[in-house]
């Protein structure tokens, strides 16, 4: 089957998330996977340049090594407001291109505009679109406006979905409010390697590496590091202790990382904040094992948390690994109370919590809760499913 990922993220850079996992299995399974993107981050480019040109890499893989994912990187005017006016000229021009040259079987959004340019497009050209959400895209717009008009557009391509996948129960209602037909919105969750993502694998390398000690408790974070994210808060709250031995490992990059260096140094932490930058994937494993404890310390309060589930929750439950989260809405409908994540009311609660955690000496029993949870939920499960749905609208489109 030719399968089409449009987003509106950099592939090459962002991620591992829910696409990459999928597009990489359905490439080692034979299909033929086509993925437009768009460079997010272009501004942080060091480089200037008026306009891009479009771009083709090969052969990419993201997860597994010998996945084969051709991504097509439309131009665009580099200068604000500009590069998005512009992103729906090129990404329209791209689609019409790739419904000719390509010949998608199935399109897959998860994206605002050009999902929107794709359901336009796959209507006409009566190929099935799916709109997959595995966040709550235009909460993460910056200006009020923008958030306005991307939420608009979001309903619209709901409404002209052949089939509307989610990620967790609680992103479901959201959609299904905002006006996806409940007929053909579907959870399909965050999966995990059950071969990757293995208890045997050994941490001890990772801690010596960053000097920590066996009598160092290790609090664990990755991800993109926005300023929600609460690790400030978390950092700030070893200032307030005398517990030398708490250690904050933070793998990832992004908004709130020069304040995060900024808290090291302003307060001597850089004993007890680690910041190891951006890894690649395949060590995630040995970074989750090398830690006592995971976090998703999130303002529970902050919008464009309240609806989803990270896939690091996944990963980090897959190592069976207990984690401390705040109250946030679909974490607590997805893994409920007594599944080995343990709430707070905000950041500033978690090192406390953690303390208390150890005292009690019962992380092992919390992690293989954890573990427990999660494992049901494979990717190569997940990518079974995914498979029967896209055969599914195929078939349904065909009708």
């Amino acid at each position: 089957m030719n399968i089409l990922f449009v987003q509106e993220s950099d592939w090459l850079k962002k991620g591992p998330h829910q696409q990459h996992q999928l597009a990489d299995r359905l490439s080692l399974r034979g299909h033929q996977i086509l993925v437009i993107d768009y460079e997010i981050n272009w501004r942080d480019r060091k480089s200037w340049e008026l306009h891009s040109k479009r771009q083709i890499f090969s052969s990419v893989s993201k997860v597994y090594p010998t996945a084969k994912v051709t991504i097509i990187r439309p131009g665009i005017i580099k200068l604000p407001i500009l590069d998005y006016v512009s992103l729906l000229f090129s990404h329209w021009c791209e689609l019409k291109r790739q419904i000719k040259q390509f010949a998608p079987q199935v399109i897959i959004g998860f994206s605002i505009l050009n999902s929107y340019l794709s359901a336009k497009i796959a209507r006409q050209a009566n190929i099935p679109f799916v709109y997959y959400w595995i966040d709550v895209l235009h909460r993460l717009i910056p200006f009020n406006l923008f958030r306005v008009i991307g939420k608009e557009m979001e309903r619209r391509t709901l409404r002209q979905a052949d089939k509307v996948l989610v990620i967790n129960d609680k992103l479901r209602d959201y959609v299904i409010q905002l006006g996806s037909s409940p007929e053909y919105t579907q959870v399909l969750r965050a999966g995990i390697d059950i071969q990757q993502f293995d208890l045997t694998v050994d941490g001890s390398g990772i801690r010596n590496q960053y000097g920590l000690s066996k009598e160092d408790v290790v609090l664990f974070f990755m991800g993109w590091l926005y300023h929600f994210s609460g690790l400030k808060e978390v950092a700030l709250q070893l200032t307030e202790t005398n517990y030398p031995n708490i250690k904050v490992l933070i793998v990832g990059e992004g908004d709130a990382y020069e304040e995060l260096q900024h808290i090291r140094e302003k307060y001597d932490l850089q004993n007890q904040v680690i910041l190891a930058g951006k890894k690649p994937y395949r060590e995630i494993p040995a970074f989750i094992a090398a830690s006592d404890i995971c976090l998703l310390p999130a303002y529970p309060a902050e919008e464009v948390m309240q609806d989803i589930v990270p896939i690091k929750m996944y990963e980090y439950m897959a190592m069976a690994k207990p984690v401390i989260s705040t109250r946030l809405p679909g974490i607590i409908a997805e893994f409920g109370e007594d599944n080995g994540v343990i709430y707070v009311r905000g950041p500033e609660e978690v090192v406390e919590k953690a303390l208390d955690l150890v005292k009690t000496g019962n992380l092992s029993q919390l992690g293989l809760k954890a573990r427990g949870f999660v494992e049901k939920y494979t990717w190569d499960n997940i990518t079974d499913e995914f498979e029967r749905i896209l055969d599914e609208a195929v078939r349904e489109k065909q009708k």
